[in-house]
């Protein structure tokens, strides 16, 4: 009978086998010991042999990993998660191809004109009363004061005290409006991740097949724009690019009195270049005009480029050479973007440069005092003092002040180069037009010279007379007058010799004590006559080309209805100007040679 016993094989560890075993054998364990100790010894001296899996071993983990039942079930979610979104990504493409065929979409940026377009032309519509959502704003939009007023029988000073509300679409919802048929959806957006801050998006969507309703709509916004803004002017001043900062209102050409036939010579010549395009064109000459204004300060050179672009209908682009941080390359930028019609102002242009554009002004009338009181103490000043300061730095200025970059040759591309804007006006104004380098003042940059110099006896008549003109009568424009003894105030007398003065109607010897110069509510009536013979009088006591016309305003400013002791006062006002002036050289000099 054969007897099975168990033996453990030292070839593959852990691996039982049944060895059939003879009865008759002798049973010896001390070989067997022996046996296995030497196979163990081999077994540690031979490093291990990796067996490679087979085909039958993937075959055996397939059916073992198919055999659990969640696995399944995580395939089938796949499965179906991935044939959903295929429909969805179709269902997208297929809706957004569908609105892209029978709906226009346009958007318009915060810092663009046409926002301002499309912002005044919702806000005016009727059917935006019937919203809910609004955003309340008191943005003027480039209108200045022309917007929708919520209470229309408000008192009209009190309106002038506070600035109009403008009801403008919410941040936080949409509209949906009718126009001329067509269904519009209305939103606003505003990112505050994006530079400069505060910018908006107006995103106008429109059931239509073709752009013809958009282009309706945005023409319409436009033409109402443009009547809402009619009587006013635009000004843009320069920063990373150009920016709204204020509407004005348009000045007459009879505001200002300058020299006979300057304002005549400014705005006919101003006038023929911009009916002169095509003969520039077949010509092939740059269209581009300018003009420098050159002459004593408060002479009147701003105020004509004012009344210009009323005159022309223009808007007012302000560029500041000594802006910080201005480049020839943002220099060039911003020229290059001027709108084809504009006026762009230079003003002070001498003062934005610390080289290169102004020349040497040693030994002339125009050389600072004391640059030239410190040169002569110092010879050693013409290369740098004992406090490190350059040459032409001026003693109590802070060194390196002006952080302009702009370079002569810079300004020069700008003004004429291949990239400079055609179409534009530009002015330029100076009050030392003799330090300017004659590459910036040559014809082609700087056309026409003009030059603005202190008042005559001519300018200080007229001035006289335009402020003093009497004022059309209530009842041509209200229908009704008032009666001048009703009115309270200090009323000039028609002579000098007329008795009491009359205070709030009741006659007196003694003048109240008070210093300065009270005002009236009322200007005597004054023919033409006497208004000829004052603004006469007035004119032979003023000096001839001796002050500017901006003093003599901000004098009869103080004089508004009092014209016979405005005639009365001005020789004792010229001896105490000229005594401030004489006072404030003498100032300087002490401080020169300090």
């Amino acid at each position: 009978m054969e007897s099975l016993f168990l033996s453990t094989s030292v070839v593959r560890p852990l691996t039982l086998r049944l060895l059939p075993v003879n009865s008759n054998i002798e049973t010896t364990t001390a070989p067997n010991d022996a046996f296995m100790n030497a196979t163990e010894e081999a077994t540690a001296s031979t490093p291990s042999k990796l067996l490679m899996p087979t085909r039958t071993d993937f075959s055996s983990m397939i059916t073992s990993i198919s055999s659990f039942s969640a696995l399944r079930d995580y395939a089938k979610f796949i499965v179906l998660g991935g044939a959903f979104e295929t429909l969805r990504r179709l269902y997208s493409a297929s809706y957004s191809s569908l609105v892209g065929r029978f709906f226009v979409r346009a958007t318009f940026e915060s810092e663009d004109e046409p926002y301002r377009w499309m912002m005044f032309w919702l806000s005016s519509l009727p059917q935006w009363r019937q919203f809910r959502d609004y955003s309340v704003s008191t943005s003027r939009l480039g209108l200045g004061d022309a917007a929708l007023e919520f209470d229309e029988n408000e008192n009209e000073e009190r309106r002038r005290r506070t600035r109009p509300l403008r009801f403008l679409p919410s941040y936080t919802s949409s509209y949906r409006m009718w126009y001329k048929g067509r269904y519009i959806k209305i939103s606003r957006i505003k990112d505050d991740k994006v530079w400069p801050p505060n910018m908006s998006t107006l995103i106008i969507t429109i059931f239509s097949l073709d752009r013809s309703i958009l282009d309706s709509l945005i023409l319409e916004a436009r033409q109402k724009w443009m009547a809402a803004r009619k009587d006013r002017i635009q000004v843009f001043v320069s920063e990373n690019d150009w920016k709204l900062v204020a509407s004005r209102a348009k000045r007459p050409l009879n505001s200002i009195v300058l020299d006979d036939g300057i304002k005549e010579l400014l705005l006919r010549d101003a006038r023929e270049f911009m009916r002169s395009k095509q003969w520039y064109t077949d010509r092939g000459i740059p269209f581009r005009r300018g003009y420098l204004l050159y002459g004593a300060p408060g002479s009147g050179k701003t105020s004509i480029i004012h009344i210009l672009a009323g005159e022309l209908d223009l808007d007012i682009y302000i560029l500041s050479l000594s802006r910080t941080g201005l480049d020839d390359s943002t220099l060039n930028s911003l020229m290059s973007s001027l709108p084809e019609h504009c006026i762009a102002v230079m003003e002070d242009i001498d003062a934005a440069f610390t080289h290169g554009v102004a020349r040497d002004t040693t030994g002339t009338d125009l050389e600072d005092p004391r640059l030239s009181q410190r040169g002569r103490d110092d010879p050693e000043a013409g290369r740098r003092d004992g406090q490190g300061q350059a040459p032409s730095q001026i003693p109590g200025e802070p060194a390196g002040s002006k952080a302009s970059r702009i370079t002569l040759s810079g300004l020069l591309n700008a003004l004429d180069g291949i990239s400079a804007q055609e179409g534009r006006l530009l002015f330029a104004t100076t009050n030392r037009y003799q330090t300017l380098d004659p590459a910036l003042t040559r014809p082609g940059r700087m056309d026409l010279h003009i030059e603005f110099r202190l008042a005559s006896r001519y300018q200080a008549r007229e001035l006289y007379k335009h402020f003093y003109a009497p004022d059309p009568p209530k009842s041509a424009v209200n229908g009704e007058g008032d009666d001048a003894s009703t009115l309270p105030g200090y009323v000039t007398p028609l002579k000098e010799d007329s008795g009491p003065t009359q205070l709030n109607g009741i006659g007196t010897n003694e003048l109240p004590k008070y210093s300065g110069i009270a005002q009236s509510e009322r200007m005597p009536d004054l023919s033409t006559a006497v208004m000829e013979q004052l603004a006469e009088d007035f004119s032979a006591r003023i000096p001839e080309r001796e002050l500017s016309m901006a003093s003599l305003q901000e004098y009869l400013m103080t004089y508004k209805v009092r014209p016979f002791q405005a005639v009365d006062d001005v020789e004792r006002w010229v001896t105490e100007t000229r005594e401030r002036k004489d006072r404030k050289a003498e100032a300087g000099a002490a401080r020169a040679k300090e």
